[in-house]
């Protein structure tokens, strides 16, 4: 099913401000919340589907994106969306606060583990046509042992007494009543009495990860992946944090880039550019012949249709635009200088005269001054 446009979901313009979204945004969050809505599964959609729009159109890079890309475009930055319900109030959780406490969360959940981010460096060719690749890092992941639940194996936590495994407790004074996480479980809902041997009741240990990255066809450089759920796993049992593949694309002698487009410049001999020539050029793919056309002047320019990069959005590829390069030799033969001493003489031309643009001015000055004198003897 195809995805809802992201204002129409809100219910703003294209050219609402932040302040409004945040505000259409409350609307939905309030009007489609779990707590509200039980067992309400296409509620919860919704719930999913206003979040979603809320984290893209308030992101200025982001919004950009899918005003140019559409739903393809947050990708660029990021982003694809949210797992679940949980995943939404771990992200906005400081959001939900700016909120107020709109339902009284039945507990409070487990906090979500801490994103990671990893270098990758590619060439030129590897981000134009995607490559695979494999990043190493240092990940916290659940406990074996326990299976993340940080007791003993053959134990098992308790509930906390303080808060009945709500997690937060209710601490009032005088006419003001503010919820705040539990002192004594530290808002985990439950205390470990036998805590496991190996990772020591945190739930986690640290390890060191292999992991396989596809690297899609015309990344540029400055962007990143998001691999959802190969972040730090969450404390007792919260959902992962996610990683971000930050992308360094080196430069190729070859080549400039902008966008999905690239750019190239191409050197002509004078009787290649004067009488035309085909010539070998490069191309994304390795090379390719092209004519050039009699006359071709210094600086021309040639395009190539849908021989640039191919488009994150899958909108086919750019263009590859060619500037000629004229060079003039600094050094003759002899021979060579015969052949153009004879070409000036067929063209006329002296090769110690003036430029053709002062001898045309002073042609211009004269006729002006003739005009003059001819005006002055009718006068």
């Amino acid at each position: 099913m195809a995805k809802a446009d992201y204002y129409e979901v809100l219910g703003v313009s294209r050219s609402a401000s932040a302040q409004e979204i945040k505000s259409a945004y409350r609307k939905k969050a309030v009007q489609y919340h779990p707590d509200r809505n039980p067992d309400n599964p296409d509620a919860e959609e919704r719930f999913k589907e206003a979040a979603e729009a809320y984290e893209v159109l308030s992101d200025e890079e982001k919004r950009r994106l899918y005003d140019r890309y559409g739903h393809d475009g947050p990708q660029q930055a990021g982003f694809s969306g949210f797992g679940d319900v949980e995943d939404i109030f771990s992200h906005f959780g400081s959001l939900f606060s700016d909120f107020g406490d709109l339902f009284g969360r039945r507990r409070r959940s487990p906090r979500r583990g801490n994103d990671i981010v990893v270098e990758l460096e590619l060439d030129f060719m590897e981000a134009v046509k995607g490559v695979s690749k494999t990043v190493t890092l240092q990940r916290q992941v659940p406990c074996e042992t326990c299976n993340g639940t940080g007791a003993e194996p053959g134990s098992a936590p308790t509930t906390c007494m303080t808060c009945h495994g709500q997690g937060v407790v209710m601490h009032r004074q005088g006419i003001f009543a503010a919820r705040m996480a539990c002192p004594s479980c530290r808002g985990a809902g439950s205390i470990i009495k036998n805590k496991c041997h190996d990772c020591g009741g945190s739930t986690r240990q640290l390890r060191e990860e292999q992991l396989k990255v596809n690297v899609p066809p015309g990344v540029d450089d400055g962007q990143s992946l998001r691999i959802a759920g190969k972040g730090q796993a969450g404390p007792a049992g919260g959902l992962p944090g996610d990683l971000y593949v930050a992308l360094h694309v080196q430069p190729d002698e070859r080549f400039a880039r902008e966008g999905a487009d690239i750019y190239c410049e191409v050197d002509l001999h004078l009787a290649q550019a004067a009488l035309g020539a085909t010539i070998t050029i490069p191309i994304i793919g390795g090379e390719t012949t092209f004519d050039v056309k009699p006359g071709t002047q210094p600086g021309q320019i040639e395009v190539l249709k849908g021989e640039g990069i191919p488009r994150l959005d899958g909108y086919g590829n750019g263009d590859q635009i060619i500037r000629f390069v004229v060079k003039v030799p600094t050094k003759l033969s002899r021979r060579q200088r015969e052949l153009f001493e004879k070409l000036a003489e067929l063209d006329e031309v002296k090769a110690n005269s003036k430029s053709s643009w002062f001898g045309g001015a002073r042609r211009s000055k004269g006729r002006k001054s003739s005009k003059a004198r001819s005006k002055r003897g009718r006068g």
